[in-house]
């Protein structure tokens, strides 16, 4: 709060002053006073009003000051009325009253919101769930009829079950920590189940897997680590090069404090362009318009939950475009290590 710009809003209140001043002056003259109480009277009248607009000045400085230094400081703006003290001037107390007032009317549209979205959430959830029901039975019956349904058919009933799988994550991703369940998941395993998820794809692009676990394991939730796989193996399978023998190599490596799972392609590859683009949501870049197959959302959904997961997704690529490299991405997720959870898991052993 500035005294100029108060000065200046105060100008009719000092213009009201001034002329009253000057009416009390003209009385004095009129009256024959001496010019030494016209004097004395001057000075008192002065000094009173300054007095009394310095004092407003300073209650209100204080308060203001305090108000806008608390706001800037505050991510969520609306949690400034917690900070303040209740001022003392009539004025503020209005202001700090209605703003408790909007606050409180604030605070109840937004849990009546939150109830609405949590109340959609649960059922989209449950819709996912009873979908997924007959899309399952649907991919085991072309799996169990594969040379008797058109292949384009079973291809649109795998991505549909691959785009039911990423709504759901995505709904659960908001509040993934009341779902997930933190664990010792051998890599071998959560791996070799998502490639069986993935086998028919693999088998009918003719993709090379290698893989080299060390029969490693780490902590997390295999659920939701096995979804980011199986977007990943995805994404592999989808961008893959034509012409030459498509491979996708898995391999793990330890240190003291990590534990880093590798998924190699030797597909087309990122445009440099894009690549600190792939984990944005919705982002599809140059390959995800190649035909209009990609969302976007799965990377953006794998990178979320392994932030939520407190595990670590990095991603490089090289693409072909000059003819002297040649393209892959190569995709890591990192591990903390967890001492205390493995000496756990020895005790109760």
């Amino acid at each position: 709060m500035k005294l100029d710009k108060y000065l200046w809003d105060k100008k009719i209140n000092i213009s009201i002053l001034a002329v009253g001043y000057f009416i009390i002056v003209a009385m004095l003259v009129a009256f024959k006073a001496q010019n030494s109480l016209i004097i004395g009277i001057t000075i008192v009248y002065i000094a009173v009003v300054v007095a009394s607009f310095l004092i407003d000045f300073f209650r209100k400085k204080n308060f203001y000051d305090e108000f806008t230094a608390n706001t800037e400081k505050l991510d969520k703006k609306y949690l400034v009325l917690e900070m303040l003290k209740e001022p003392e001037f009539y004025e503020g107390k209005i202001l700090y009253d209605n703003l408790y007032e909007i606050d409180k009317s604030m605070a109840e549209n937004v849990n009546k919101y939150n109830h609405s979205i949590e109340d959609f959430k649960e059922y989209i959830e449950m819709w996912i769930h009873e979908v997924k029901i007959p899309i399952a039975s649907l991919v085991l019956m072309c799996h169990n009829h594969k040379g008797e349904i058109d292949e384009k058919y079973i291809k649109q009933i795998r991505r549909l079950d691959n785009y039911t799988d990423q709504v759901l994550y995505y709904i659960r991703s908001n509040y993934s920590e009341n779902d997930y369940l933190i664990k010792e998941v051998g890599l071998n395993k959560a791996v070799g189940e998502v490639l069986i998820k993935n086998r028919d794809d693999l088998l009918e692009n003719k993709i090379n897997i290698q893989v080299d676990l060390n029969n490693y394991s780490v902590f997390t939730d295999s659920k939701w680590f096995q979804f980011i796989l199986n977007q990943i193996i995805n994404n592999s399978i989808k961008y893959k090069k034509a012409g030459v023998e498509s491979i996708i190599k898995i391999t793990a490596s330890q240190t003291k404090d990590e534990t880093t799972i590798e998924i190699f392609d030797n597909g087309i590859g990122i445009p440099r362009k894009d690549l600190k683009k792939v984990f944005n949501k919705s982002f599809t870049g140059e390959n995800g318009r190649i035909g209009a197959k990609s969302t976007g959302m799965g990377l953006y959904i794998a990178d979320r939950l392994c932030k939520k997961l407190g595990h670590r997704i990095e991603i490089e690529s090289e693409q072909n475009v000059d003819g002297t490299s040649d393209s892959y991405t190569k995709v890591k997720i990192v591990f903390g290590r967890n001492d205390y959870l493995t000496l756990q898991n020895c005790n109760v052993k």
